[in-house]
């Protein structure tokens, strides 16, 4: 059953959604992730870091905005993650925001969430 958090400020909500698909925990993130708004990220990335051994990708699709903060709390997650973290499926916005930082040198941003559930995890 997938499980939500949400951001506290309902004006500017963030929804997560969680779920298990082929061995994998997808995060399904959807509307604008800034400082005010990241926590239920930052907690689902923990708390992935804490469960479990496969595959975490985060699907973007569903993100419309994101700052500094929110790329800060992606390396952390992946660090904590031990390169398990992929992003998958990112929105317009955040396609933007990954090439202008270079971002994608430091995390694998794949496609389609299929295409990073399949994705080798390092050895």
């Amino acid at each position: 059953m997938p499980s939500v958090l949400s951001s506290p400020n309902e004006d500017r909500a963030v929804r997560i959604t969680t779920r298990q698909e082929r061995g994998a925990l997808v995060l399904t993130v959807s509307g604008d992730l800034d400082i005010d708004s990241v926590a239920p990220l930052d907690l689902a990335l923990a708390s992935a870091a804490d469960d479990g051994s496969g595959p975490v990708v985060v699907d973007l699709s569903g993100v419309g905005f994101a700052d500094s903060t929110t790329v800060n709390v992606l390396l952390q997650g992946n660090t904590a993650l031990g390169g398990r973290l992929r992003l998958a499926a990112p929105s317009p916005f955040m396609r933007r925001l990954i090439g202008m930082i270079g971002l994608d040198s430091a995390l694998p941003v794949l496609p389609s969430v299929d295409t990073a559930i399949d994705a080798p995890l390092p050895t």
